[in-house]
């Protein structure tokens, strides 16, 4: 079976982070930046490293990028680099194309000329470290839509030994505990008989409003 391949052009501190993270877990990557110190220190880490310019079309077409699951355009402080990189990335026809995005305006531009994904790191790494801030139990917050949140809550010693039937999340919240996270293992899809102990870790999944409540009347 042949595994997926990744490039990221841009090996500044989100992008070395993100193709590290994917060399990790098994996948090939191609790191691109026209910085050589930077593709010099990744290259022991990544499966191919190239030092080129990303808004040259003949560099890009040269790469073969079109043969790639997805292309992660992690370009830092350089907008109009960000933007020809995407455009030229769509016309060589990458079928999946990731944009970094540095504002609101930089993610609207990244959208109209096609960029399959955007993402924006220092905006969704402040809202989740406001919301660890002002709940030390909660350890991750993922906002999946403007309603819709997945989290990550640390089980404290009031909720030791209760089972989730006990807890009746659905009933009394509306919030559903969708996995716990213990030392043995983890469960997924847990059943009412299953049961936390001080220190697991549940995997809570509702609206913003019905994790806040969960939040203030059982885990403070």
């Amino acid at each position: 079976m042949k595994r997926s391949q990744y490039a990221v052009i841009g090996l500044g501190r989100f992008g070395s982070s993100l193709a590290k993270e994917l060399i990790k877990l098994g996948y090939q990557v191609l790191g691109i930046d026209k910085d050589e110190e930077a593709v010099e220190e990744m290259s022991s880490v990544l499966t191919h490293v190239v030092a080129a310019d990303s808004t040259d079309e003949d560099v890009i077409r040269s790469l073969g990028l079109r043969n790639f699951d997805s292309v992660v355009v992690a370009i830092g402080d350089d907008i109009q680099a960000s933007i020809l990189t995407t455009i030229l990335l769509k016309d060589v026809g990458v079928k999946n194309v990731v944009g970094k995005a540095l504002s609101e305006l930089h993610g609207k531009v990244l959208q109209k000329i096609g960029a399959d994904r955007v993402i924006f790191p220092e905006r969704d790494m402040g809202i989740r470290v406001a919301h660890q801030l002002v709940s030390p139990n909660l350890l991750d917050y993922i906002e999946l839509s403007k309603d819709y949140t997945i989290a990550e809550l640390t089980v404290p010693s009031c909720l030791d030994g209760r089972s989730l039937k006990d807890l009746d999340t659905r009933a009394l919240y509306g919030c559903s505990v969708v996995a716990i996270n213990k030392k043995k293992g983890v469960i997924i899809a847990p059943t009412a008989t299953d049961m936390v102990e001080e220190g697991d870790i549940m995997v809570i999944i509702g609206t913003n409003d019905e994790i806040e409540l969960f939040e203030n009347e059982v885990i403070r």
